[in-house]
């Protein structure tokens, strides 16, 4: 994906930006009562009863307007709900939600409507034409309005809950992690072994990589005639100090800042071509359900599931081999035993002292190693061992240990 078509979708999630064209189209659509005015017959306006649209207006405005602002506190109160109840990396994912800007887009837009309609009616510009075109273009602003209050309703009840965010969090994983099962190198190829040394390129910035134009990158390597070698992917903290890219041949100044433009790094991690982060994410709320302020055991064997929801993924079996566009990027595929950890070694740290995770980690890993992965096994063992000697040192009664260690028994 190119840098620019990446920026367009992250512009394209912010709330503002659907809220201001929702509220451009309101204002068009009650412009436009003035454009097709001449197309009318004025004597429609008697039949229909167009002479009313004020009021309806009125009625518009005033109410749009308290809903919007309803409608923005439930949304922030949600938002700090998710964060304490799970983790802040949820209110991300809520902030983004299509339904829930819709309809706070819908609302601003319908307000905006409505005061763009009083305003022209009270000048005088309508007409008798012009008001049936404003009375069927509020019908259809009421049915939209209508329509978006019913699913916004459905919307609240659910929105912001520990469930709704373990969901967002295994969606938004699950799309990275399939995105990654489908090309595991994002596009390059496989880069084995140490990279060249001929040169190396480094970030001038501190943070986290969110996102690689590896188009840019294969670009960059056909002029200048050699290789790029991607050393930090996305969700790799970087500085000056460490490299980013390692090349085949010695970039002048353009090219070292052509590489680095290919880089967003920025100071938080996304959800989009790092896989790993969705899986911290849920681990992150497996561990605060298992923390003594909350205590919650069945939260945090809800996140397991999906855990290995998301893990199966990269079992799915291939029909082919994953297409390679840019042949002159290398870039590492994932560790697989950095991707358990990440996902296992929280929880079982702060599940040690319960049995029942204990237990449920146990099976889930059991579940992730008979997968058919050729790596799973292995990352499934070492977790398992993990776990189990950390809910030895936790655990108070022997017999629960001996039933722990009966469950691991079966990984071998």
């Amino acid at each position: 994906m190119s840098r620019l078509r990446w920026l367009i979708i992250e512009l394209g999630r912010r709330l503002w930006v659907r809220a201001t064209l929702f509220a451009v189209a309101g204002i068009l659509t009650a412009v436009a009562g003035i454009a097709l005015a001449p197309l009318i017959p004025a004597d429609w306006s008697g039949r229909i009863g167009a002479a009313s649209i004020g009021n309806v207006l009125q009625i518009l405005a005033s109410s749009m307007l308290a809903v919007a602002t309803f409608s923005l506190a439930t949304m922030v109160s949600a938002y700090a709900a998710a964060s304490s109840a799970t983790t802040p990396r949820v209110a991300e994912l809520l902030i983004q939600d299509s339904s829930a800007q819709n309809a706070l887009a819908t609302f601003v837009g319908s307000f905006l409507f409505s005061l763009v309609g009083i305003i022209a009616l009270n000048a005088g510009v309508y007409g008798d034409s012009g008001r049936v075109v404003l009375f069927v273009a509020t019908l259809g602003v009421i049915g939209l309005i209508v329509f978006t209050l019913l699913r916004w309703i459905d919307l609240l009840s659910r929105f912001g809950r520990v469930g709704d965010a373990i969901d967002r969090v295994e969606a938004a994983a699950a799309h990275a992690m399939r995105a990654r099962w489908k090309h595991p190198c994002i596009g390059g190829r496989m880069r084995v072994g140490a990279p060249p040394s001929t040169a190396s390129v480094s970030s001038v910035k501190i943070g986290y990589v969110q996102h690689i134009d590896v188009e840019a990158l294969e670009r960059i390597a056909c002029m200048g005639g050699g290789e790029i070698h991607v050393d930090a992917l996305p969700g790799s903290f970087v500085d000056s100090t460490r490299p980013i890219v390692w090349m085949s041949f010695v970039p002048d100044e353009g090219i070292q800042e052509a590489v680095r433009d290919a880089f967003n790094v920025t100071q938080w991690r996304s959800f989009d071509q790092d896989p790993r982060f969705g899986v911290v994410v849920l681990s992150e709320i497996a561990s605060k359900a298992l923390s003594p302020a909350v205590n919650d055991p069945g939260t945090a064997i809800a996140t397991l599931a999906a855990l290995v929801r998301v893990l199966a993924i990269l079992t799915e079996a291939r029909e082919e081999e994953s297409e390679i566009f840019y042949p002159h990027v290398f870039v590492p595929a994932l560790v697989i035993e950095e991707l358990f950890n990440d996902a296992f070694s929280p929880i079982s740290e702060c599940g040690a002292a319960t049995l029942a995770v204990g237990i449920r980690l146990q099976k889930t890993l059991l579940s992730l190693s008979r997968l058919g992965h050729p790596t799973f096994r292995a990352a499934a063992r070492q977790q398992s061992q993990l776990a189990l000697g950390r809910a030895r040192h936790r655990l108070p009664l022997a017999e629960d240990v001996a039933c722990l260690e009966s469950v691991a028994a079966e990984l071998g």
